[in-house]
């Protein structure tokens, strides 16, 4: 279902536009480098309350993969995380848009 949006994050991930991590993803955001917030369906509940909590007071938008679990995100990005920053506006926008076709 994700296919597009793994291959945009794939892409991200070689040019290094991308945060991993809970930590690195934070600090993203409060830097105000991060354009989208990416969480896999499997990260816990209060992973996702806190950066969700995070994105919403920076207007940072924030999807979470629900088909999709940390290893299959993993394999896209190169790296084991289940939350990802993308700190680049054209792959978030990118993103953004794959995402919403799928819905």
């Amino acid at each position: 279902m994700n296919n597009k949006i793994l291959t945009l994050l794939g892409f991200a991930s070689k040019a290094g536009k991308l945060s991993f991590g809970m930590d690195m993803s934070l600090a993203s955001i409060k830097a105000g480098k991060s354009f989208l917030i990416v969480c896999a369906g499997d990260v816990s509940a209060k992973s996702k309350k806190e950066i969700n909590f995070h994105t919403l007071n920076k207007n940072v938008p924030f999807i979470v993969l629900t088909d999709e679990n940390i290893d299959t995100v993993g394999k896209a990005v190169g790296r084991k995380c289940g939350i990802i920053s993308v700190n680049d506006k054209s792959f978030a926008d990118a993103i953004k848009g794959g995402y919403a076709n799928d819905q």
